[in-house]
């Protein structure tokens, strides 16, 4: 065990002075694990936050592709695992660097502006968000859902039309996870349709609904992930000399820590030590709190696997209104394969991908009753995984709103709205 914590400290001090990390040679494999000694293996490496190997895919289990991304020192290392226990590895990307330098092109055309065809920072997501209330004053309210450790605001947008919609809230949160850049892409194409786009079953959507949407839940992690780590996954708290940050989507308090999770500090599913211990997702959960009961839909927004995904995290019992959630999210799947053909997978959680607790989602379910609620796990399903092109933004943002749509036209046959 000492051995280990040696091997993550030397790991983790690349970039812990500032320097930007950089992933030349890293290469993305797919393989299947074919027995239990593989499987707890890896499960140690991924709880363990062992440097040279970052888990783009959780381990499922037995006979479940993972997707690993392996360090160029460490490679003769991986391919020994892998011989001992008789399992072929898929090479996906030779060196993932050339997927980040390409991810973060930007032509001097787009330099200044705020579109979906590139993928922007902190700063200019929290700018084009100020500037919504200054071109829909009448509709459009900016809202501070709180600080993070660093003391960034984590900003989002209130868009309402009507007071009387009050007691129908959709709440989206996205880029809980630093790295999953598309999320905030999304969440930022959503709120430019709800105020811009005419058609009319959107324009029902925007104006029959109260909607709060936070594009980044994570904003120290995100704006780390910009400056000296593409692939950092966590919040910016520090646990011990290198060891920083926890999974702010394992941090909240309903069946925390109750697997999936670790308590190794630096395990990229780092829970924390209690509860709420992250300031982002404690001001959150306040935040969340004053609205209450009027949620009436909870969409948290991450990638990648494309998955539609429903509570909860810590069990495979299909609970509270688990069978009418499942046929809406078939139908809301099926509405957005048909805008490209993108297939997604519904199901509840630990059944679909794996037991994962301490989650946002599962925490505003169980504590609020939320009716619709719901986890995304956006394109794609490894070929680029974290490192989705930027051309992919906008079908991505359109086929999700489809899909958005359809859930709320599914959902409002089965619970006809009132006055």
């Amino acid at each position: 065990m000492k051995i280990l914590l040696l091997l993550v400290v030397l790991g983790l001090s690349r970039g812990s002075f500032g320097e930007k990390i950089r992933f030349d040679n890293h290469t993305l494999y797919r393989f299947v694990p074919k027995n239990q000694e593989l499987v707890d293996s890896l499960i140690g490496l991924e709880a363990s936050g062992y440097p040279g190997y970052n888990f783009f895919s959780p381990v499922r289990g037995q006979n479940t592709p993972v997707n690993l991304l392996v360090a160029p020192d460490h490679l003769d290392e991986f391919k020994a695992l892998l011989e001992l226990n008789k399992v072929q590895a898929e090479l996906l990307v030779p060196d993932i660097q050339k997927l980040i330098d390409n991810e973060g092109f930007r032509p001097d055309s787009l330099a200044g502006s705020f579109d979906w065809r590139t993928y922007h920072t902190l700063d200019e997501i929290y700018s084009w968000l100020r500037s919504l209330s200054d071109v829909y004053p009448d509709h459009v309210t900016i809202v501070n859902g709180g600080q993070s450790f660093e003391g960034r605001d984590i900003l989002g947008v209130k868009i309402s039309y009507t007071p009387n919609n009050h007691r129908h809230t959709i709440f989206i949160e996205a880029n809980i996870h630093a790295r999953e850049w598309i999320t905030s892409a999304v969440a930022t194409f959503i709120i430019n349709q709800l105020l811009g786009n005419t058609d009319p079953e959107i324009r029902y959507l925007a104006e029959n609904y109260d909607w709060y949407i936070f594009p980044v839940f994570n904003p120290d992690g995100f704006v780390y992930s910009h400056t000296t780590n593409r692939l950092w996954r966590k919040t910016r708290q520090p646990y011990s000399i290198l060891c920083v940050g926890a999974d702010p989507n394992r941090n909240w308090p309903y069946q925390w820590m109750q697997g999936g999770a670790s308590s190794f500090p630096c395990s990229d599913i780092y829970a924390g030590p209690s509860p709420l211990s992250e300031p982002s997702t404690l001001s959150m959960s306040n935040f969340i709190n004053s609205l209450g009961y009027q949620i009436e839909a909870y969409l948290s927004i991450h990638s990648f696997s494309q998955m539609l995904l429903l509570p909860y995290g810590y069990t495979t019992d299909h609970l509270d209104n688990y069978e009418e959630m499942k046929i809406i999210g078939e139908q809301a799947a099926y509405d957005l394969s048909r805008r490209y053909g993108t297939q997604y997978v519904v199901g509840n959680t630990a059944e679909t991908i794996y037991i994962a607790t301490g989650g946002s989602m599962d925490w505003v379910k169980h504590e609020y009753e939320v009716p619709v609620a719901y986890t995304y796990e956006l394109r794609d399903t490894g070929e680029f995984g974290f490192l989705l092109p930027a051309e992919q933004i906008i079908p991505t943002g359109l086929e999700t709103m489809d899909s958005i749509v359809s859930i709320f036209k599914s959902y409002e046959i089965l619970h006809p709205r009132g006055n």
